[in-house]
C-alpha cells in the first residue's frame, strides 16, 4: 500500500469536488480528489443545466474559465404557461439577473482542464473507497487506483463531495435525513430540432406538466410529468410528440418543432437533506448533502454555493490551523439549502398534477398561478429565487 499525505482530501470529482479543489489551489492548499468513474464517462454522461448569476460568476472570476460566456446562452426570463397561454417573467426587469444555459456537462469539462491546467491531483476510476477516523487529526482515504495499487491518503480535512449515493455520508454519525418522496416523475428526451422557444417553458397543463429546454441550436431537450413506474419503451416518437404539443396547445396557437429523438430516460427525484453536515473533520457538500427536484433548477448551483463556502472556512481551518472555523460550514450552507428546497418543492407542487387531486386543489393550483404572474411581487419573488439569493 502507498501512503500520502495532503491538506483536504475530496472523495467525489464531479463539478462540487473539482470546484473546490480548484478554489483551495487559489488559496494555497493543496488537496487530493478521487472518483470513481472515469473522466470519460462522466464527460459523456448529458445533464442539463441552468446557472444562476454568482455560479457563473464563480467560474469567471475564480479563473476556471470564460467558456460560460461565450459558449453559455443567457435567458433573461422563463416563460410559464397555464391555461393555454404563456406569462413571461422578465428577471432583468424585476431583479436586474439572468441565468444561463450551459449544461453540467460542460461545467464539468472547464473544471477537469482547469486541474490539468493547474496542476491539480485528481485520481478518476478509483476503486474500493473508503473514509476512516474522520473524528481524529489525521482522517484518511482508502482507495485502489486504476492500475490497481492501494492508497492510504491522511488529510487535514475530509470532503464527501460524492453524489446522491454517497458513501461518505454514512460516516456522519446521529445524522437526521430528511426528505420527500414525489409521487410523479420526468420523462426526458434529446431531439434533433431547432429550439421551439428563446428561453424555458414551465407548463401547467390538465395533463400534467412540462418542460421546454434548449440544449444548442440543433438539439432540444424536453420533458413531460409522468409516473414513476413509466416505461420508455411503451413511448413511441409520434406518441411522445403528441404528448408533448397537447401539454403546450393553447389559444395563441403555439407548437412544437418536432424531429427526431435519441434519448428517452424517465427521471424520478425527490427533496432529501442530511443534517448535520460535518462530522468530525468530514463534511458534505452538493448532493450528498441534499437533493432537490430539477423543477426551480438548483442542484449543481446549490454544490457550487456550498463549496464556495466551504472553501473559506477551509482557508480559515487549515492555512491558519483553526479548526473552529468548520463550525460555521453547517448553519451557513443549510441556510441557503433549505431556502432552495421551499422554492424547489414550491415550483413542483406549482406545477405538476397531483394524483388524486380534488376540483378545489385544481383551481386552487390556477388561482396561486395567476396571483403569482398578475403580481409584480409575485413575479419578483419567482425571478430572485430562479436567479439565485445573494451570496
Amino acid at each position: 500500500m502507498k501512503h500520502g499525505r495532503t491538506s483536504v482530501g475530496i472523495v467525489g470529482g464531479g463539478p462540487a469536488g473539482l470546484m473546490l479543489s480548484h478554489l483551495l489551489q487559489v488559496s494555497g492548499i493543496d488537496s487530493v480528489v478521487i472518483e470513481t468513474r472515469s473522466r470519460d464517462e462522466i464527460e459523456h454522461t448529458h445533464r442539463a443545466g441552468i446557472l444562476e448569476r454568482d455560479s457563473v460568476r464563480l467560474l469567471v472570476e475564480s479563473g476556471v474559465s470564460d467558456r460560460v460566456l461565450h459558449d453559455g446562452h443567457e435567458h433573461r426570463g422563463i416563460e410559464l404557461r397555464f391555461g393555454g397561454v404563456s406569462h413571461r417573467i422578465d428577471f432583468q426587469a424585476l431583479v436586474g439577473a439572468s441565468t444561463w444555459l450551459y449544461p453540467q456537462t460542460d461545467v464539468f469539462i472547464d473544471l477537469a482542464n482547469a486541474r490539468v491546467r493547474d496542476g491539480g491531483d485528481v485520481r478518476y476510476g478509483v476503486t474500493d473507497t473508503a473514509v476512516v477516523d474522520v473524528t481524529s487529526d489525521q482522517p484518511g482515504m482508502l482507495f485502489t487506483d486504476v492500475d490497481g495499487v492501494e492508497h492510504e491518503v491522511r488529510c487535514d480535512v475530509l470532503v464527501g463531495a460524492d453524489g446522491s449515493r454517497s458513501m461518505t455520508r454514512s460516516a456522519v454519525e446521529n445524522r437526521q435525513e430528511y426528505f420527500r418522496q414525489y409521487p410523479f416523475a420526468w420523462f426526458g428526451i434529446l431531439c434533433e430540432a431547432p429550439p421551439s422557444a428563446p428561453e424555458l417553458i414551465y407548463t401547467r397543463s390538465d395533463r400534467g406538466f412540462a418542460l421546454i429546454s434548449q440544449r444548442t441550436d440543433s438539439v432540444q431537450r424536453m420533458y413531460f410529468q409522468c409516473s414513476p413506474e413509466e416505461s420508455v419503451d411503451d413511448w413511441s416518437e409520434d406518441r411522445i410528440w403528441a404528448e408533448l404539443q397537447a401539454r403546450l396547445a393553447g389559444e395563441d396557437g403555439f407548437t412544437l418543432k418536432e424531429g427526431r429523438i435519441f434519448s428517452k430516460t424517465v427521471l424520478p427525484f425527490r427533496s432529501y437533506v442530511c443534517e448535520p453536515i460535518r462530522h468530525g473533520n468530514l463534511l458534505l457538500a452538493g448532493d450528498a448533502a441534499h437533493t432537490v427536484p430539477p423543477t426551480g433548477a438548483k442542484g449543481l448551483n446549490l454544490a457550487l454555493a456550498d463549496v464556495r463556502v466551504l472553501a473559506e472556512v477551509l482557508e480559515r481551518a487549515v492555512l491558519k490551523n483553526d479548526k473552529s472555523a468548520l463550525d460555521a460550514y453547517t448553519p451557513r450552507a443549510l441556510s441557503r439549502v433549505w431556502k432552495a428546497q421551499y422554492f424547489s418543492a414550491w415550483m413542483t407542487t406549482l406545477l405538476h398534477a397531483v394524483p388524486d387531486a380534488t376540483e378545489f386543489d385544481v383551481r386552487r393550483q390556477l388561482g396561486e398561478l395567476s396571483a403569482v404572474v398578475d403580481s409584480d411581487h409575485g413575479r419578483s419573488f419567482l425571478a430572485e429565487s430562479y436567479t439565485g439569493w445573494p451570496s
